[in-house]
């Protein structure tokens, strides 16, 4: 399933867990955007929040904390993210245009809010060593998962796909369910994203929920597309990291691939 929409000052809702795709999602997922100045405080009874800045200059405020943070850009600046667990004040208070990816599930599990900075975050840069040719060349951070998080219900992390090239390749499933929330680094970039059994365009500020068979994206040449992916633990099936590839295409996993190439 994919989501656009017209994105207004506030908070942006893409998906509502008491609606049909939150049945699906498990989660609730939004856009928060902020004028300079302006604030905005959530407050959850029964979920746990993660508020990933995608650009601008804020100072997020909870327990008697203060802390600012800045991000130019989702692509060549790595992430400040706020995790706290339910029944936590936290008001985002904007020193600039800013806008933060909003992602909530149910979890009445206490833990220690936590604020991740941009050099807790790794970069893993996939397919740098030319495999495929360099189609699948793309760098993968992930924020926090069930390693590094156990008590969360969710993951959260984040995919630069170079453009012209694919990401999530070979396409590849597992049970639970996650989103793509899209970001391209020109507002009328494009790609293809590939989940459910169907094939979606994509844009900026798009989103895709997918719940089932294998996925994987591209990017359209010319194109840089950033992308959140977060994952919804499923109860007693938390996502480990374990991906079902589509066996179909594994052989191209194997070393020296039998893969065309040029004769003339």
């Amino acid at each position: 399933m994919y989501i656009s929409k017209n994105i207004s000052n506030g908070y942006n809702e893409y998906i509502a867990l008491d609606s049909p795709e939150g049945k699906l999602a498990l989660m609730d997922v939004a856009l928060l955007v902020l004028e300079s100045g302006q604030s905005f405080t959530f407050d959850e009874p029964d979920k746990e929040i993660a508020l990933l800045l995608l650009e601008g200059s804020v100072a997020f405020s909870w327990e008697g904390s203060n802390i600012p943070a800045q991000r130019t850009n989702p692509f060549d600046f790595k992430a400040w993210c706020l995790h706290a667990p339910c029944q936590t004040k936290i008001t985002v208070t904007a020193k600039e245009p800013s806008e933060l990816y909003v992602q909530k599930t149910k979890n009445e599990k206490p833990f220690n809010a936590k604020l991740y900075a941009p050099a807790d975050t790794h970069t893993q840069k996939a397919g740098a060593n030319g495999e495929l040719d360099g189609a699948m060349r793309r760098n993968i951070r992930t924020i926090f998962d069930y390693s590094t998080a156990p008590y969360s219900n969710m993951v959260l992390g984040e995919v630069i796909n170079f453009p012209g090239r694919w990401s999530s390749y070979p396409p590849h499933s597992h049970p639970q369910p996650e989103v793509y929330f899209y970001r391209y680094d020109k507002p009328q970039g494009f790609g293809v994203g590939f989940a459910n059994g169907n094939i979606y365009e994509t844009h900026h500020n798009g989103l895709l929920l997918i719940t089932e068979k294998f996925h994987s994206q591209a990017a359209a040449p010319g194109y840089a597309l950033f992308y959140v992916w977060g994952i919804r633990h499923l109860s007693g099936n938390p996502w480990d990291k374990t991906r079902i590839d589509d066996e179909e295409h594994t052989w191209m996993l194997k070393e020296n691939p039998d893969i065309w190439q040029e004769k003339e």
